[in-house]
């Protein structure tokens, strides 16, 4: 299981949004390529970058800072979401270091993007899919879809998407613990991996979702509690190896 450490840029800094509203934000640092490195520091093996300005304007904002991530941490696997809209932004993405790009809004509004893609970058094509009572939402959560996450999560695999990102939007930037059910839930449903995020709050968190691993589930992406301090990113990968059997350095 990886702990994966969000940066999520808005107006070129770090900070965390509470159920994806905009004006409800906390800004933690106006260094987002030196927050990268601190959870380098801190073990990080992946990292999870999200631009929302670009979620919200439909295309890359705060793309500029992405490459410096990237290009400053070049062993690192980055994944980015936020804004990617077009086969160019993907390309100018993976050229510039990150290793897998995020779909959101267009892979509900127009799936067959993401059979397109799949084809043209084959292994670096994850989808986001955000729900609220199994309900996908799009257009950076502002809308509630009719779509059913786990036929859309069928879909993609299908269409040869890597990995799903599965976000519990009520649980987001709430400190209310991760929806475990529902994660294991849309695990089930598909053979391809599951990455949860919303909620991780301190290490019962990440216990129960290691408890269910096997499921399907690589990874937890994090980002209020390791920001505000109730979950360490070193402690909670140490537990996660444990709870995999893998030896701790």
């Amino acid at each position: 299981m990886l702990l994966i450490p969000a940066i999520d840029l808005k107006e070129g800094k770090c900070v965390r949004l509470r159920q994806g509203d905009m004006n409800d934000e906390t800004v933690f640092s106006d260094d987002p390529v030196a927050m990268a490195g601190q959870w380098v520091e801190q073990g990080a093996r992946r990292l999870h970058i999200v631009d929302l300005d670009g979620a919200f304007a439909g295309k890359p904002v705060n793309a500029g800072i992405i490459h410096q991530i990237a290009e400053a941490y070049p062993d690192l696997p980055i994944q980015v979401g936020g804004g990617i809209r077009d086969e160019d932004t993907v390309q100018v993405y993976l050229d510039a270091g990150v290793k897998y790009v995020i779909i959101g809004t267009k892979a509900v509004s127009a799936p067959h993007f993401i059979n397109d893609l799949c084809l043209e970058f084959p292994g670096h094509i994850i989808v986001g899919l955000d729900a609220r009572d199994g309900k996908v939402a799009i257009d950076g959560w502002s809308k509630l879809s009719n779509h059913d996450v786990i036929d859309m999560a069928q879909h993609f695999e299908r269409d040869g998407v890597e990995a799903i990102v599965y976000t519990d939007i009520g649980r987001d930037g709430m400190m209310q613990g991760v929806n475990v059910e529902s994660t294991v839930k849309l695990a089930q449903s598909i053979r391809i991996p599951v990455i949860a995020s919303g909620g991780i709050t301190n290490l019962d968190d990440v216990k129960a979702l290691c408890e269910v691993e096997e499921e399907g589930i690589i990874g937890a992406i994090t980002g209020r509690a390791l920001y505000e301090g109730t979950l360490d990113l070193a402690a909670a990968q140490a537990l996660a190896d444990r709870m995999a059997g893998a030896e701790v350095d």
